[in-house]
């Protein structure tokens, strides 16, 4: 991920790759045909990465809203510790357009699964709103989504503390003050 993100898909070789990890670049080929193979491989393992650090940040939690919010920290804690994975979905974008859905977003299918569930759950205890889950999914997915985009081009230092907070409180809260108001 590292060579990738510092010197572009097309300016990478995979010899440097190899140098950097102390292996022959035989060895890289063994495992993977071609550079593309090499660089999808590299952010698959990046989503990988980043879903293993939602789970394990919510699996802490010892109530479902709690939940959601170790999951919103660990995210944006996430890309902020790892801004070549960032690189990584630029460059996917740019270089493999003609793939029909990027690696981010398949990822993002699979691994929503538990939290569709917890949605479902909440709404079905009257915590939240009775609001189609895929809807909440796709908002909170989206903004959580531009904003480690934003973050990362901006070169924001808002911290991920406050980030989070406003999210949340957003999310949870609302803009309204009255809730039943139109």
């Amino acid at each position: 991920m590292r060579c990738f993100a510092r010197s572009g898909y097309a300016e990478t070789d995979v010899q440097q790759i190899a140098d950097e990890l102390g292996v022959g670049k035989g060895t890289i080929y063994r495992y993977f045909p071609t550079k593309q193979e090499l660089f999808l491989a590299a952010v698959d393992h990046g989503v990988n990465q980043l879903k293993t650090a939602v789970d394990q940040a919510a699996d802490k939690a010892t109530t479902p809203l709690e939940r959601i919010e170790n999951g919103v920290r660990a995210y944006l804690e996430f890309f902020d510790q790892n801004p070549d994975l960032i690189e990584l979905l630029i460059q996917e974008r740019t270089h493999f357009r003609d793939r029909d859905t990027p690696t981010y977003f398949v990822h993002r299918e699979e691994h929503l699964k538990p939290w569709r569930a917890l949605l479902k759950s909440l709404i079905a205890d009257g915590i939240i709103r009775d609001v189609p889950v895929d809807r909440i999914i796709d908002v909170l997915s989206d903004l959580l989504y531009g904003t480690i985009f934003t973050n990362y081009f901006a070169r924001r230092r808002k911290s991920l503390a406050k980030q989070c907070e406003d999210i949340l409180d957003i999310a949870f809260h609302g803009l309204l003050r009255d809730n039943d108001a139109k």
